[in-house]
């Protein structure tokens, strides 16, 4: 499966657009990660724990993105856009949305 931020796939024609698909995902992050980071915050430097966080969320929300597309029967998916959001009362909470056009390139 390609997958691409660009609306075209070079070398590649875009034969069928199958419709817009979405990866979500939704983490926790727990008391340690979170004093963890207050101590980064303290101290400086980057937050290790939150860095992993957000790299395991976007990609599984890239290989969700990816799994709806091949069940529409897509073999590509182009445009795609990450977003990112803190919630929970606390703000211990990552969501991260994959958005992309599902395509049959060939």
């Amino acid at each position: 499966m390609i997958t691409t931020t660009t609306p075209t796939i070079q070398g590649k024609e875009i034969i069928e657009y199958k419709g817009i698909v979405f990866g979500e995902v939704v983490a926790g992050v727990d008391f340690i990660k979170d004093f963890a980071a207050g101590l980064t915050n303290f101290f400086g430097g980057r937050s290790g724990s939150y860095e992993g966080e957000f790299i395991q969320a976007r990609e599984n929300a890239l290989r969700e993105m990816e799994s709806r597309a091949m069940k529409l029967g897509a073999n590509a998916v182009v445009g795609v856009d990450m977003d990112y959001e803190i919630l929970g009362a606390s703000n211990n909470m990552i969501m991260v949305t994959a958005s992309g056009t599902a395509v049959v390139i060939r």
